[in-house]
């Protein structure tokens, strides 16, 4: 099969379409990406890399971020992790406030907002400096130098971040929140304000494809075991509560953000990162979505 082409194709059936969703404008400054940006990139197993459309600009990963940030905690608590923060799909709104006051202040999963900021105290009570040390491990997992926290949408994620600032005040009410709410917010929307194209985040996400193992230099990012549980949860989790949709469609392991960025892996093959900034009523790209459904029927590549 030429990956290549199918690519090409299905991302020239797909930018055709017209596009029925909106931007998240409901954060100022992505309200103000340009919202016909399409791009495409697939890194696989065997070393094969290829981009098309927008694939080597850089966008705001939100939500992405969280698999990243679950990952390098993972590597400092191991299984003592899923004592502050669960594993189950949440079945509501990622920025939920009931289901965290029904459940003592245990977020459902690591994906939703609570999850994240659980995860975010985690990272800031074990790290020395969390800010760079995060960034620092991020660069070193993609190989880049030149991936950057963006000050202005970080910025503009703080105007309006009450509904986060909510959440972070009730989880620290339980005592699942060690660090002062507002050092752990500041973290969390840095996080969320890392830029990346597609092309960083599908060489990134290959060692996911590749048993927790960097393709280049074999480095170990997480054990054989640890990146099951990894695929496991953006298998059941990734994608808000859209997340059983996305598997019956597209059946891979995968993060949204409401950047419009969607990155998806395929064990033992590829990992594939799609951006388009126009998101459905869920909150998940939706030129993003409907690529990655028409590419794994086209492939017949996803893990069922």
């Amino acid at each position: 099969m030429d990956i290549k082409k199918v690519v090409q194709n299905v991302y020239d059936k797909v930018k055709g379409i017209d596009d029925k969703g909106n931007l998240a404008s409901y954060i100022p400054e992505l309200g103000n990406v340009n919202p016909d940006f399409f791009g495409v990139h697939i890194s696989t197993i065997d070393h094969l890399n290829f981009g098309v459309g927008n694939s080597s600009d850089k966008f705001s990963i939100q939500s992405i971020v969280k698999v990243l940030s679950l990952i390098m905690a993972y590597r400092l608590l191991g299984e003592e992790l899923w004592n502050r923060v669960k594993v189950e799909p949440s079945g509501t709104a990622f920025n939920s406030l009931i289901q965290l006051e029904v459940e003592n202040g245990i977020p459902r999963n690591p994906f939703i907002n609570a999850g994240a900021l659980v995860i975010a105290d985690i990272l800031i009570s074990n790290l020395r400096y969390p800010k760079e040390d995060f960034l620092n491990f991020v660069k070193k997992l993609s190989n880049s130098k030149e991936i950057r926290y963006s000050e202005r949408i970080a910025t503009s994620e703080k105007n309006v971040g009450y509904r986060n600032a909510a959440l972070c005040n009730l989880i620290k009410s339980f005592g699942n929140i060690e660090n002062n709410p507002s050092e752990v917010l500041d973290f969390y929307f840095n996080l969320c304000s890392l830029e990346m194209s597609c092309e960083d985040l599908s060489n990134l996400f290959l060692f996911l494809a590749n048993d927790g193992f960097t393709l280049g230099d074999k480095q170990q990012i997480l054990t054989r075991s640890q990146t099951k549980r990894i695929n496991a949860l953006m298998q059941t989790c990734g994608f808000y509560d859209e997340s059983g949709e996305f598997a019956f469609k597209v059946g891979l392991p995968g993060k949204s953000g409401v950047g419009g960025g969607i990155v998806a892996v395929h064990p033992k093959q590829y990992a594939i990162a799609v951006w388009s900034p126009k998101l459905n009523e869920k909150g998940n790209s939706y030129k993003g979505v409907r690529f990655l459904e028409e590419f794994t029927t086209e492939t017949e590549l996803s893990i069922f």
